[in-house]
């Protein structure tokens, strides 16, 4: 490996496979980061998914990272911040440009014509999920942490979180947008945000058994894929424990109320006693943006009968809204710029935020214009 690759954030590379073939590799690589994605990460890994999609002889694609904390903590939101100080009151261009890349690599990956490996081991946020849970073998491990804690910072779960969180079983979907909660191994495999349970000590020897797949043909290809991470599964017994099973009946019970106010007076009134896992979710919804709730519940609603394409292009319009509204702005001050995690939310609770405010969020800012996510599902 040369000097200069080993710099990148994303190293690109080639598996030696049978018949001739390759399977396409890419390791994110800023690992003091948490391997958190930026606008350059997005860039290296669609052109070079682009690339590999008109190869023949490219079988699969496998995607890691460097480290064993996190395979992506989400997405470059320092940047993001720095240009909304830079531009208030107005859509940053790096942020209609960061949101347009990294959605349109999103879908890349749910669409893509190969099938997609994703070793999600360590730390698995934000960003992080809108490159995971598009892949078509999803791999956790004992350390994995899921979660979509945008509330916190007064964004919205997006990465697809429209497309993905309303089809989680019963209302498991808006309990986590809602709380911004984190999940393990067996809670993904449970609402189906993952495929298979391996044990991360076992990731050199999984991936020279992948080297050795059936990749005669495209079909073939999966199949083998599949049956080399099911002979790594985890045994049952050896499991972490879940959290969100035990609490399905709970959580859909309170979710299941006709307004946003009175779903977050339920969650926010469970038993929390002796709790940590749920504990942690109330404290999270109170303290987070009441604009995010909004947008949460709004999104799941909408997201529910929209296709793929659609739930991408929602999203951008919701995120260029809020790089120029300023809960985001101020969202990310209080955690990571001042870290007094005191922020200043333009709003006390759910109860005070207009209708209009929510109607804004989701109007499209586009209508004159060309979308910037307008290829997406067409026909190439």
């Amino acid at each position: 490996m040369s000097e200069h690759s080993q710099t990148l954030p994303v190293t690109v590379s080639e598996i030696p496979l049978s018949n001739g073939k390759v399977a396409g590799h890419l390791t994110l690589n800023k690992p003091k980061a948490l391997n958190a994605l930026d606008l350059e990460m997005a860039e290296i890994m669609l052109g070079a998914l682009k690339s590999w999609a008109k190869r023949d002889e490219v079988a699969f694609v496998v995607m890691d990272a460097t480290g064993d904390k996190a395979f992506c903590a989400g997405g470059d939101i320092v940047s993001m911040y720095n240009a909304m100080k830079d531009n208030p009151d107005s859509v940053p261009h790096f942020v209609k440009t960061f949101f347009t890349v990294e959605y349109t690599l999103d879908y890349a990956i749910r669409t893509y014509n190969k099938p997609v490996i994703a070793w999600g081991h360590g730390i698995v946020m934000g960003g992080g999920m809108g490159l995971m849970t598009g892949a078509s073998h999803r791999v956790v491990t004992q350390s994995s942490r899921l979660a979509m804690p945008e509330i916190s910072i007064g964004l919205y779960p997006d990465v697809g979180g429209t497309y993905f969180l309303p089809r989680l079983p019963g209302k498991t979907g808006l309990f986590l947008g809602l709380t911004g909660a984190s999940i393990n191994a067996s809670d993904a495999l449970y609402i189906g945000l993952a495929d298979h349970y391996c044990d991360a000590q076992d990731k050199d020897a999984i991936f020279k058994a992948l080297a050795e797949c059936d990749v005669s043909t495209a079909e073939a290809t999966s199949q083998s894929v599949s049956d080399v991470l099911q002979r790594f599964e985890v045994a049952q017994d050896e499991r972490v424990a879940g959290q969100v099973e035990p609490h399905r009946q709970a959580i859909d019970s309170v979710c299941e109320a006709d307004s946003l106010a009175a779903v977050v007076e339920g969650i926010s009134s469970l038993d929390a006693d002796d709790d940590k896992w749920l504990s942690k979710a109330q404290k999270s919804l109170a303290a987070g943006s009441p604009i995010t709730a909004h947008l949460v519940y709004e999104q799941i609603r909408r997201g529910q009968s929209l296709s793929l394409a659609e739930c991408f292009k929602t999203e951008l319009g919701v995120s260029c809204h809020c790089g120029e509204y300023g809960e985001f702005q101020e969202g990310i001050r209080a955690l990571l710029i001042d870290k007094d995690n005191t922020p200043q939310w333009k709003f006390d609770d759910v109860a005070s935020v207009p209708e209009e405010v929510v109607e804004y969020f989701f109007s499209d800012p586009w209508q004159d214009e060309s979308h910037p996510l307008a290829q997406l599902g067409e026909k190439s």
